[in-house]
Parts: C-alpha cells; sequence; structure tokens
C-alpha cells in the first residue's frame, strides 16, 4: 500500500482547473460576449443564414485513456489496467473512489499496469498525472459470482407463460404472459398449448432450434464445471435438491416438447407472438411455424443431452425426454439423410451417448471418415459440440480417434492463446462492438480444454476476455452489466446478458473461473 497527499492535493487542483476552464469555452462556443468589432468582417454573399448555421451544443463523450473492468476484480485474482495513450510510461495510482486518495503505486510498462497485490475491499479508480482518470470499480470477494448468478438468472426473467413476482424478477415482475391456445400457421383451425419456454427477444418470440442451442451450452457448463452452480440464485425451484441451471433448462425443455409434433415427431420452428394489430406484447396471440428439420435434430441434441444428464434427479421424465428424441431422429432421418447436415453429427453423439445403440455410432463413424473432418472441427459449431461430446462416452469408443479429437481440441486452444498473446488487451476479436460471437465461442473452447487438462494461461485469457466485456476495451464499455458509468446502453446494444445465445457462453466462460 501507498499513500500520496501530494498527488491528491495536485489531482484535486487539476480537477478545479478544468472545470473552471470549461465555463469560457461554452459560452465562446455560442456567440456570448463578443462585440461587432471581434466578429470576422465577411463579404455579404459568405455570410450564412441563421437556417443554414447548426451549432451542436452537445458537449462530446470523453472516453477514459485508462482502461478497467467496471465491474471490478476479486480479492485474490490478477488485477490489470492497460492505458490506450501509445508511449506511455512512468507510475500509475489506484485511488479511493471517496476520497481521491492514492492507496497503491504502480509502474506502465508496455502500455499496461497490475496491480494484483491490492486486496482490500473498496471502490477506486486509476489515476495517471498523463492522462487522468479511469472509471470506478470495485474489488470485492466473489465478484464474479455476483455476475454470474445474474446472468444465469436472466433465463427466468425471460420466461413466457408463467407471473414473475417481484420476489424473484424485482422490477421485471409480471403476470402470466401467452398462456392461451396457439394457432398452427399451416391450419389455423388447429390450436395447441405452447405454454412456456423462454423468450428470445423484444418481441417475445420463441425459437426451438435456438432454444435447444442454449440448452445445449448450459448443460454442458454444468458438466464441466458443476461446483459452480448452486440451488440457491434465486428461482421458485431454489432448494429443491437440483442445480437451478438445471431447473431452467427443464423449464425449457417441458416448452420443447410441447413444440413436438405429436403425429410426425418433427418439432415445429417457433412461437411466434403477433402484435400486427396493436395488441399488448404480453396478452397478443401466438402462431406456430411449421416443423423444422433443423429444429427437429436440434431438439433430438439438446433432449438426449438434457436425459443423460437429469436421470439422477427424475428418471422417468429424463426418460421421456430420450423417448422424445428418438421419435425426432427418426423424423429427421425420413426426410434427411445423416451425412447431409454436420447436425446430425452433433445429435447421434448425444443419442449414443445415452442409449449406447450402435445405429447411432454408424453415423458418427461417417462423419469421422469425412476427409476434412479436422478443418470441419475448427468451424462447424456441431462437429465441434459432437466431437467434445465424444470424448465423454463412456460406452464403447474408439481410442484413436479420442486421442485425434483431443490433440484438435488442444491444438484449437494453443491457436486461440497464441492470437490473445498479440492483443494489448490479451484477448481475441477485440474489435468486436457489441456482439462476441467468436470471442465467446473461443473462450468455451478454453473453458473446455481448461477442464480436461488445467492450464493457468488458459484460466488468464478467459478472466481477461470478462474484463474486456466488463469495460477493459477499447470503447471503454461495459457490456455485461447496466449498473456502472459507462455501458451497453451507449452502444446502442442489449449487452451480453440481454441476448439468451451469448448470455449462455458468458456463463460457460465465468463457469471455470468464480
Amino acid at each position: 500500500m501507498h499513500s500520496n497527499l501530494s498527488l491528491f492535493i495536485k489531482k484535486n487542483k487539476n480537477r478545479i482547473w478544468a472545470l473552471g476552464l470549461t465555463i469560457p469555452i461554452i459560452g465562446s462556443a455560442a456567440g456570448c460576449g463578443a462585440s461587432s468589432a471581434e466578429l470576422p468582417q465577411e463579404s455579404p454573399e459568405k455570410i450564412l443564414s441563421s437556417e443554414e448555421v447548426k451549432l451542436s451544443y452537445e458537449a462530446p463523450t470523453q472516453i477514459p485513456r485508462i482502461l478497467i473492468d467496471q465491474v471490478g476484480y476479486d480479492i485474490d485474482s490478477e488485477k490489470a489496467v492497460v492505458f490506450s495513450e501509445e508511449g506511455l510510461s512512468g507510475n500509475f495510482y489506484v485511488c479511493e473512489l471517496e476520497t481521491g486518495i492514492p492507496v497503491y503505486t504502480g509502474t506502465i510498462l508496455k502500455g499496461q499496469g497490475h496491480f494484483t497485490d491490492l486486496k482490500e475491499e473498496g471502490s477506486y479508480y486509476i489515476y495517471t498525472d498523463e492522462v487522468g482518470e479511469s472509471y470506478s470499480f470495485s474489488i470485492k470477494e466473489d465478484i464474479y459470482g455476483e455476475v454470474f448468478n445474474r446472468a444465469c438468472k436472466k433465463y427466468y426473467i425471460n420466461r413466457c407463460g408463467l407471473a414473475l413476482s417481484e420476489n424473484y424478477a424485482w422490477e421485471n415482475a409480471h403476470s402470466a404472459c401467452h398462456t392461451t391456445m396457439a394457432k398452427l400457421q399451416e391450419d389455423p383451425d388447429t390450436q395447441i398449448d405452447v405454454s412456456g419456454g423462454w423468450h428470445m427477444d423484444e418481441q417475445a418470440r420463441r425459437d426451438t432450434k435456438l432454444g435447444s442451442r442454449i440448452a445445449e451450452n448450459l448443460l454442458l457448463a454444468y458438466e464441466m464445471n458443476p461446483d459452480s452452480f448452486s440451488d440457491e440464485s434465486g428461482i421458485p425451484e431454489s432448494g429443491n435438491g437440483i442445480p437451478d441451471i438445471l431447473d431452467e433448462v427443464r423449464y425449457e425443455v417441458e416448452w420443447l416438447l410441447k413444440m413436438q409434433d405429436a403425429k410426425t415427431g418433427g418439432e415445429y420452428g417457433a412461437a411466434v407472438t403477433d402484435s400486427t394489430n396493436g395488441a399488448d406484447l404480453f396478452t397478443a396471440p401466438v402462431f406456430v411455424t411449421p416443423t423444422d428439420l433443423e429444429a427437429t435434430v436440434s431438439f433430438a441434441a439438446a433432449a438426449a443431452r438434457f436425459s443423460y444428464i437429469y436421470q439422477q434427479y427424475d428418471a422417468e421424465f429424463a426418460t421421456t425426454c430420450l423417448k422424445a428424441a428418438d421419435r425426432a431422429w427418426t423424423c429427421y432421418l425420413n426426410n434427411q439423410k445423416p451425412i447431409e447436415n454436420t447436425a446430425s453429427f452433433e445429435a447421434a453423439a448425444q443419442l449414443y451417448r445415452a442409449t449406447g445403440a450402435d445405429n447411432y455410432h454408424q453415423v458418427l463413424e461417417q462423419f469421422f471418415e469425412k476427409s476434412d473432418f479436422d478443418s470441419l472441427f475448427n468451424t462447424d459449431e456441431n462437429i465441434f459440440m459432437g466431437g467434445v461430446t465424444y470424448l465423454s462416452i463412456n460406452k464403447a469408443v474408439d481410442v484413436e480417434r479420442c486421442t485425434a479429437l483431443m490433440k484438435l481440441l488442444m491444438k484449437r486452444s494453443e491457436q486461440i492463446a497464441s492470437e490473445a498473446s498479440k492483443s494489448p488487451y490479451l484477448v481475441t476479436d477485440a474489435d468486436s462492438s457489441g456482439r462476441f460471437d467468436r470471442m465467446l465461442d473461443d473462450m468455451r473452447c478454453l473453458t473446455i480444454t481448461d477442464h480436461i487438462i488445467y492450464n493457468h494461461e488458459y484460466t488468464t485469457i478467459i478472466e481477461n476476455c470478462a474484463h474486456f466485456l466488463m469495460g477493459m476495451n477499447p470503447d471503454a464499455i461495459n457490456f455485461v452489466t447496466d449498473d456502472t458509468e459507462r455501458t451497453y446502453e451507449t452502444a446502442g446494444t442489449t449487452g451480453v446478458l440481454g441476448d439468451p445465445e451469448s448470455d449462455a457462453l458468458f456463463i460457460f466462460m465465468l463457469s471455470v473461473i468464480i
């Protein structure tokens, strides 16, 4: 710990000087106080009319050149700061937010600084003489856990067909929505109950393919790091002896079961809220889009994975899900050859793990024999997820294939780590603004690899990405929460937690570091 009273006095003098300077600048911009003799003598044809003059009185946003995680840092974690001013050197100071008194002095080296040794809980900001202040941040115990819990709770807040109470949903509380029977788009005379599931966007759309993919990512995150998920996150099911994230996924799976066509086993594509006639979004009628092969095979994969994990909690419901997955698979096979769509590889991997049936393994072998399988592992979501699942199967598998898959996983992770090392923020895809699909995919890969073979470098990169998303980025925007000084609302986005798919990958990423 360091204390520097002279710096504190100097810093506050700088603040007073800057405040005094602002007033005459604003007055001058408006043209106030200038005599006619001081005005430039232009010829009449060059004088602009009042309609042509457009003055902006809005001060431009000043983005700090000291970039930090606005949410903050865990007490025992590595703590870093990035300085965007080129060639900056010397010292930086960590100051108490309330008093402005410096409590830590660090050295700027190659555009970065570290203050890992500061472990006292509190609210702070960082200051240098050359570039001023950073936004504020906190140091506190389990700071990732608080964000993680908020990210998980987003799915409860997105629940459809259920009244959300203030006890659980706070300002997001509302009465039950979309509880009336929905009509089939192809046959409006046919009505079905599709209440439930998660809203995927501001139009309250519920999408089966997307819901299945999100459920899969949440289930895999739980498999990788089960101790990170509690039974006390603050949802109605908390305390029932089942991790809350599995309760949440079950809520979505119950809806996905409703969206399965009873005759064919195919999965309807989406439940769409029809507010075209100005109806209230929560009470507007709902129509269901036709069955879709992509949605069907995605549902087969998600239901099979859920069944495998949920057997220990509710064997009867898990078996219901597995039967539904098999029916969806059969429907898919009746309409398309498995080798024509990589989604069938992912579904076959889940069904083989859950059942051990050879017909699923035969589909896997067809894909393994493809000449471009290795490249697909790096570029295709279905091949990647199916390959990771194959590594976790405890039934008969090809040991040489498992070794090859591990090499592919390790190679991809090493490439991600290499790219991150070249960024001043130590992350991949630092140019993203608002959506971080590739970065989140990369961090999922590192999280999986880190689970199998612990690597401190990978854990550090994952933490760096968390810091990047929460403010340590070129725009100094916190893309995760909305309660800091500069948030995703500035960028006009819904934020990472506002997008259910990104939220699932963010949860995946945080699950390894909380």
